[in-house]
């Protein structure tokens, strides 16, 4: 009697791969939406960022000089355009960002103003 050896089984079968091709599926499907919305938190955080440096010199320039009229608006982060506006009671600024059209931070100074940057 003769034996023939069992073949071998080398690689792996087509379902054994279908598994792991749908299990990486599920996974990148996962860390999208986990992470997908992360660009647009980071502008907003550059734009929040921003607009409390520009509070903090407004109110230098204030303490030394006693007025704002003679303050400019500093050069935001990358993407980040700051602008200042002074008034009678105090000022105001707003930050837009390139990578978040139509949307804009703003953070007032005054009396009975004492909120962060806020964001429409």
């Amino acid at each position: 009697m003769r034996h023939t050896p069992l073949r071998r089984r080398t690689g792996f079968t087509f379902i054994e791969l279908l598994t792991v091709v749908v299990i990486i599926g599920i996974l990148a499907s996962l860390a999208i939406t986990k992470f997908g919305d992360s660009k647009k938190r980071a502008f907003y955080a550059a734009m929040k960022s921003d607009l409390k440096g520009l509070a903090t010199m407004a109110e230098t320039q204030f303490a030394n000089e006693n007025t704002y009229a003679n303050f400019n608006a500093p050069l935001g982060s990358q993407g980040v355009t700051l602008t200042f506006t002074p008034n009678a009671q105090g000022w105001s600024a707003k930050a837009t960002h390139t990578g978040l059209p139509g949307v804009q931070c703003t953070l007032v100074a005054g009396p009975g103003q004492n909120g962060g940057p806020q964001c429409n």
